[in-house]
């Protein structure tokens, strides 16, 4: 049963942990047929009135690019795009890269399978920690956000390889196939961010940044009360390249000039996002920017897939690359390695 907001006496470490070892995720408190939701998923009120809309009406959406002539003459004015979008915007939509809409509809129905299955057969996959091959658990940071939000998620390492049989069989062969395109995909989108740069279009797969992909299957159910959660709280994305596969329910939302603007979604296009690192690398080049999904007010789930192209030398060295630092504009960030890099995001993040 919910709590009121103003409620004494509520112990949300005690109630936390009483969620999270049922193992039963959101989903199965919503199969359960509550009609609130419980208070630990209750957003803190100025955390709340950010969530009113403030999308302007003359908001321009999310730019999208075809890249379906790619490999023509056309390379060039492509590449001039991406590198305008990753400098302005930080977000994009792209549509004709190559994987076929019969495969993006079976990695969402695959992974949405995965969360509809009974709370018994999931349960064996819940754990937390950083560095897992797969795990399914409800909120990252369950133990140490204000609040938790209105999700669960299927995480899947990717890479540098992908340990096949440890996969849920259930979604086996569809994330094996989504990995392989994202593969292909990825060395073209590295390759698109990094001429945008003036680098050499191998520069970021050299710095093995296609190699240490982790896959999230975000399943957000239908929410009670949508006014009084998330389903994704404000973040940046910490490693190079986001790419997302989306559903049609919508949701997701990127903040542009101080308003939250929609990430609508367009058939056969995927949504992709500059991250943190890449920001670093290009020496604020490029721009890493927030971004938050709502939570859910249908009467159906939402689902997303999520891939983070990061390097897999996870003691290797980064900061602004040396072609882009110059006495006009010095480094704007130290080195730093990046396994370091990565705790010191998920204790700010989780803080």
């Amino acid at each position: 049963m919910a709590a009121n907001i103003g409620e004494q006496g509520y112990d949300r470490a005690e109630e936390v942990k009483q969620f999270d070892d049922s193992k039963l995720g959101v989903k199965g408190l919503v199969d359960s047929g509550l009609s609130s939701i419980p208070r630990i998923f209750i957003h803190p009120l100025e955390t709340l009135q950010q969530l009113q809309p403030t999308t302007r009406p003359d908001a321009q959406p999310i730019p999208t690019i075809d890249l379906s002539d790619l490999r023509s003459d056309r390379h060039s004015a492509i590449v001039d795009q991406v590198s305008a979008l990753c400098r302005n915007f930080g977000f994009f939509q792209i549509t004709n890269h190559g994987i076929p809409s019969v495969v993006m509809d079976r990695t969402i129905a695959a992974v949405k399978a995965f969360h509809e299955q009974p709370t018994e057969v999931k349960a064996q996959f819940y754990r937390r920690g950083r560095g897992l091959g797969v795990s399914y658990l409800s909120n990252v940071d369950l133990y140490t956000a204000k609040a938790a939000s209105w999700r669960d998620t299927l995480q899947v390492r990717l890479g540098p390889v992908l340990a096949v049989a440890d996969v849920p069989e259930v979604c086996r062969e569809e994330i094996v196939a989504w990995n392989r395109e994202i593969q292909r995909l990825g060395e073209d989108l590295l390759g698109l961010v990094s001429e945008g740069l003036g680098l050499g279009t191998e520069k970021l797969k050299d710095m093995t940044c296609l190699k240490g992909r982790v896959m999230l299957g975000h399943y957000y159910p239908p929410c009670p009360q949508p006014d009084l959660t998330g389903g994704l709280t404000s973040h940046s994305d910490p490693g190079v390249l986001t790419v997302l596969l989306q559903d049609h329910i919508g949701g997701l939302q990127v903040k542009q000039d101080g308003a939250w603007v929609d990430v609508k979604p367009v058939p056969g296009a995927l949504v992709i996002n500059v991250g943190d690192l890449l920001q670093i690398i290009s020496n604020e080049e490029y721009k890493s920017v927030d971004h938050r999904v709502l939570a859910n007010p249908h009467h159906e789930p939402r689902v997303s897939i999520a891939v983070f192209l990061n390097p897999s030398n996870r003691e290797g060295v980064f900061g602004p690359s040396p072609e882009l630092v110059s006495p006009e504009k010095p480094a704007l960030y130290k080195e730093f390695k990046f396994s370091e890099f990565m705790t010191r995001f998920f204790l700010v993040n989780n803080s």
